[in-house]
Order: structure tokens, then sequence, then C-alpha cells
């Protein structure tokens, strides 16, 4: 699907503000509340919208710990893959896991309570995992950009 500048700025406006209503995303694109709302069924329909949700201050509600995780794996065979894959996207404390080139083969963003915490996912979860060689912890002290707002531009013709 190609994206034009309002598909550009809707998506935009949306990732700001998920509950903007109809009415106001119609009014901010300069279209019609029908026509607008064409346009969002569109981009759901194709995938590009994949769901609504609101950003939640992790501190505040009681997850204060979180951690970088630069996972090695042993094993490469196709069964241990799948389970480490399985598994990652099952645990609710692993909140981004990527498959990376490089030393590591996977970084983890791990959210928890607190230390102990931690040590109890590493310990009863991840440690666990016969694909796991080895995991290498880099604790956050502190967090200096976290963007969730996607730079969509339209599609070039």
């Amino acid at each position: 699907m190609k994206l034009d500048a309002k598909d550009a700025l809707l998506l935009r406006l949306l990732q700001e503000d998920c509950r903007i209503s109809n009415a106001e995303l119609a009014e901010r694109l300069g279209v019609s509340p029908s026509a607008c709302y064409r346009r969002v069924k569109s981009l759901e329909d194709a995938g590009i919208i994949e769901g609504y949700g609101a950003r939640i201050n992790a501190a505040k509600a009681g997850l204060g710990f979180q951690v970088i995780v630069h996972v090695q794996l042993t094993r490469h065979e196709q069964e241990h893959m799948r389970q480490f894959i399985q598994a990652m996207q099952r645990w609710d404390e692993v909140l981004e896991c990527y498959g990376t080139s490089g030393q590591a083969d996977y970084h983890l963003r791990v959210l928890v309570k607190d230390i102990e915490a931690y040590n109890r996912f590493l310990e009863d979860k991840l440690f666990t995992m016969p694909a796991v060689q080895s995991a290498q912890t880099n604790m956050v002290l502190r967090v200096s950009k976290q963007h969730s707002v996607l730079p969509i531009c339209a599609t070039a013709d």
C-alpha cells in the first residue's frame, strides 16, 4: 500500500494520541469524517495500523529495574531457536527481543520490579533454555530518549 501525505500525517497524529476523535482527526487532515474513517480502516486492514494502546510510566507502575541483555546462544539448531523465540514472545518481562549480527545473537530489553525479580528471571527462565550459552547484562541507568512515534513519510511513486 502506498502512503500519501495525508496517510503519513494521519499515522503521526494517531501515534501521538490514539484517543483523538475521528472528527478532530478529520479536521486536522482536512478531510470529511467519513473519508477519515475510511482511511483509518484501510490502514488497519492493510496491517499498517496493528493496534492502539496507552503509554505507561513503568517506574510509577512499580517496574523500576530495566536492563539490556546480550544473549549468546550455544546451539543454533532449529528446534532450540524456535523454543527460544517462543519463550521470548511469551515472557512478559521481555519487552523487546532482537536477533542481531555481531558478538551477541539476541538483545533483549527486560523490565521487572527490582534486581531480585531480575535474578529470578535469569535463574528460572533465561538460563533454563537449552540454547542459551551466556548473557551479559547492562543496567539502564537513565533513559535519555524513548520515542514511540515512527517517522512515517509518504511513499514515493
